[in-house]
């Protein structure tokens, strides 16, 4: 089935200059960019965001991080584009991802892991609506 999803490079990856190396790697997976943009979130952008996650203990320390420098917002297209970029993300905590994948290779800790993705299609409605509202996925 093909899908959209929502991918972020994360302050800690554009900070390192490999947003190039991560995108390179979803495109060789078949991956399109549907949209990009490069944006800075504010502390309430940040939180609004992930606010998924405003009761776990994490929310403060994430929502500081990915508002601290440069992110960018991607729409990657393709076939069963969720469940692949999540491979090609790897474990959210690099010490624990598959070896070759993008938090394995570039992640620093379980919070710098240089890239985020919607885990669902729901989530994936509510994350790209949220960076770009009103984008039209044409076929």
């Amino acid at each position: 089935m093909t899908q959209a999803t929502l991918a972020l490079i994360k302050p800690d990856a554009t900070e390192r200059n490999i947003v190039g190396k991560i995108l390179s790697r979803a495109e060789d997976q078949d991956l399109s960019i549907v949209a990009m943009k490069l944006l800075k979130l504010s502390m309430e952008e940040a939180q609004g965001f992930y606010y998924v996650h405003r009761d776990k203990s994490f929310f403060e320390s994430l929502t500081s991080f990915v508002s601290e420098g440069p992110i960018v917002a991607i729409v990657f297209r393709g076939e069963n584009a969720i469940e692949k970029w999540r491979q090609i993300m790897g474990e959210t905590d690099p010490a624990k991802a598959e070896d070759g994948t993008i938090r394995a290779v570039f992640g620093e800790t379980i919070e710098r892991n240089s890239t985020h993705g919607s885990d669902s299609l729901e989530s994936a409605r509510f994350e790209i609506g949220y960076f770009f509202p009103g984008l039209n996925l044409v076929k």
